[in-house]
């Protein structure tokens, strides 16, 4: 059965998802654009993980969706040849990564040019870096002692989780917390964090 799309509106500036996983800051993301706070229209959802759930979820609202992996494309060039492809073709206003466990192509980076926002669990620089994801940061910020921890939202450049800072909220890390009960405050703040940035560049001319 072939997948019926939403109608694209050629008035709307486009917006393009990379995940991994779950997608529940997907979800947000389809849920604002659809009352018309996001201010944009979701093109496409793109994963590397064939099984993420985050394509089920875009499927549901008659989004494009797509496993790009080295596996299913063949090589990491046609990966990136693809990305590219897709934002040529929806000439992509925004990128967003919402837990997307894969470096983005140098070359798409530099297509998009200040265009491409990431979000990290975490108030950056701390706790930020490689193999800095998921239950991995909430369990390095609760070993550190640490009172407070939060969301960055950050463009994405070359150098993993250093690209500039756009928006920073805080979390109060309480006595007895586990990485579990850390985790769930964290993404609650990050589903009310990304949208809005991501509205924040569509608006922009």
């Amino acid at each position: 059965m072939s997948q019926k799309f939403t109608t694209k509106n050629p008035s709307k500036p486009t917006v393009g998802v990379l995940c991994s996983g779950g997608g529940s800051n997907l979800q947000v993301l389809i849920d604002r654009a659809r009352t018309g706070e996001l201010g944009g229209e979701i093109r496409w959802v793109v994963s590397n993980n064939g099984d993420a759930f985050a394509l089920e979820r875009a499927r549901n609202a008659g989004i494009e969706a797509i496993h790009a992996s080295a596996k299913s494309l063949g090589s990491l060039e046609a990966v990136e040849a693809k990305m590219l492809e897709l934002i040529d073709r929806d000439q992509i206003k925004v990128l967003v990564l919402a837990g997307y466990m894969k470096a983005i192509p140098v070359s798409v980076i530099h297509r998009l040019n200040g265009r491409v926002l990431n979000i990290h669990p975490a108030l950056l620089p701390a706790f930020g870096g490689v193999g800095m994801y998921g239950h991995f940061v909430h369990e390095a910020v609760l070993a550190s002692g640490a009172m407070w921890t939060g969301v960055t939202i950050h463009l994405v450049t070359e150098k993993y989780d250093e690209g500039p800072i756009v928006a920073q909220r805080v979390v109060a890390v309480y006595p007895g917390d586990t990485p579990e009960s850390l985790g769930a405050r964290v993404l609650a703040m990050e589903h009310d964090t990304l949208w809005r940035e991501v509205r924040t560049i569509l608006e922009r001319p």
